[in-house]
C-alpha cells in the first residue's frame, strides 16, 4: 500500500516512444507508475528502470487494452499495490499504413483490431479505472492524434479511431466531472521508430520533410514534447477539461497541402 505522498499513474503503451517519455516524466514529477505493454518486454523494462532511477516504485505489466479483463487486471494491481489512482494515460495504439488513395486496402480485421486497441481500449481502461480516479479526484488524458481531429491520417481504420477517442474524451469530461478531468492530446507526426517502422526510412524522411516544409513552426513532434503537455494536463492544468490539445505545430492552420500529411 501507497504510504508516501507520491501519486499513482497508470500509462498504457509505456515501453516505447510517448508512453515511456510520459512515464518518465511523471517519474520525475513524483508519481509512481503502472508500465502497461503489450508485446515489448526488453523495452518496457528499460522504460520501468528508468523510471524507478527518477525515483519511482514501479509496476509493469502486460496487457491487451482491447481485452476488457487485462483493463480490470491493471487497475486492480494499482489499488492492491498503492491503494489508490491519480491518474489514467490511455496511450496504447496501433495503426496499419494505407493512405487515402489505398483506403480501401483496410480489411475489416485490421479495422476492427485498430478501432479495439484505440477506442475500445480507451473506454475499457476508463471504466476500470473511473471509480479510483474519482476517489483521488484524478486527471485522465488520452493520447489521440490530429487524425482524429482534421480526417487525415495513417488509414481510415486510425482517423475513425481516434475521431472516437476525441469524442469520448469531450463525453466523458461532462459525464465525470466534477471528480475527474479529462483531456486529450492530439499530436501530428511524431519522431518515432513507430513511423519508421510502418513508412520505411526512406518515407518517414519524405514525409517528415514534407511535414515540416508546411507547419507554421517547422518541425515535428518529439516524444519529450508530447509528454510536456500530457504532464501539464495531468498535474497542472486544474481548470481544463474536455480539452483537445493539437500539437501539430500549427499544420491544422496551414493550407490544403497539409491534408496530406499524417497524423500519428
Amino acid at each position: 500500500m501507497n504510504t508516501t505522498a507520491r501519486k499513482i499513474a497508470i500509462v498504457t503503451g509505456a515501453g516505447t516512444g510517448v508512453g515511456a517519455a510520459t512515464a518518465l516524466a511523471l517519474a520525475g514529477r513524483g508519481y509512481d507508475l503502472l508500465i502497461n505493454y503489450s508485446k515489448s518486454l526488453a523495452e518496457a523494462e528499460a522504460s520501468s528502470a528508468a523510471c524507478r532511477d527518477a525515483g519511482a516504485d514501479t509496476l509493469l505489466m502486460r496487457g491487451d487494452v482491447a481485452v476488457d479483463a487485462d483493463c480490470g487486471a491493471m487497475a486492480q494491481a494499482v489499488v492492491e499495490r498503492w491503494g489508490r489512482l491519480d491518474a489514467l494515460v490511455n496511450n496504447a495504439g496501433v495503426t496499419s499504413f494505407a493512405g487515402a488513395a489505398n483506403w480501401d486496402a483496410i480489411d475489416t480485421e485490421t479495422f476492427q483490431r485498430v478501432v479495439g486497441v484505440n477506442s475500445l481500449g480507451t473506454l475499457q481502461m476508463i471504466r476500470a479505472c473511473a471509480p479510483h480516479l474519482k476517489a483521488a479526484h484524478g486527471a485522465i488524458v488520452n493520447v489521440s492524434s490530429i487524425a482524429g481531429a482534421l480526417g487525415i491520417g495513417s488509414s481510415v481504420a486510425y482517423i475513425a479511431s481516434k475521431g472516437a477517442v476525441n469524442s469520448m474524451t469531450l463525453y466523458f469530461a461532462r459525464a465525470l466531472a466534477p471528480e475527474v478531468r479529462v483531456n486529450a492530446v492530439c499530436p501530428g507526426l511524431i519522431t518515432t521508430r513507430w513511423f519508421v517502422d510502418g513508412l520505411g526510412r526512406e518515407g518517414y524522411e519524405k514525409v517528415k520533410a514534407g511535414y515540416e516544409a508546411v507547419a507554421p513552426l517547422g518541425r515535428a513532434c518529439s516524444p519529450e514534447d508530447v509528454a510536456d503537455a500530457v504532464l501539464w494536463l495531468v498535474d497542472g492544468a486544474r481548470v481544463v477539461t474536455g480539452e483537445l490539445l493539437l500539437l501539430d505545430s500549427g499544420v491544422h492552420l496551414g493550407p490544403a497541402q497539409g491534408s496530406r500529411v499524417p497524423g500519428r
